[in-house]
């Protein structure tokens, strides 16, 4: 029987837990609303890090919505989730990959190309996201 190659992105005993990602996937984020691939989009995200598929993050007016949750460790350190709207293009999601793959908020700088896609949280977020 293969053994099978463990899963980077899974926590275990020796691994910290990574950055996580949250996408929005609802109303307008994920639908023909916006031209995109979403499906393409989240399956490379998830090629680096566990992904959280949501509901409506309540920032329709910047769909897709994309959230990247920093680690445990970096968040104990005072890093905050970074939120990015209006990624539509694979481009952005590869420059969202290569922040992450680095270690995400609090570990990494981030790039500044994902200046142009910061956004601000919506005041009423509870714990969807954050």
């Amino acid at each position: 029987m293969l053994e099978q190659p463990a899963d980077e992105n899974v926590p275990t005993a020796d691994r910290a837990v990574p950055c996580r990602v949250v996408v929005c996937r609802d109303c307008c984020c994920g639908t023909v609303k916006v031209d995109a691939d979403h499906a393409a989009q989240t399956a490379r995200l998830r090629e680096i890090a566990p992904v959280r598929i949501s509901e409506c993050l309540d920032v329709c007016d910047q769909a897709n919505v994309v959230v990247v949750q920093p680690s445990a460790a970096a968040r104990a350190a005072g890093a905050r989730p970074v939120w990015l709207g209006l990624v539509n293009d694979p481009a952005a999601t590869e420059d969202i990959v290569e922040w992450v793959r680095a270690g995400g908020p609090g570990v990494a700088a981030r790039p500044e190309i994902l200046d142009l896609y910061v956004i601000a949280a919506p005041r009423r977020v509870g714990t969807a996201a954050s």
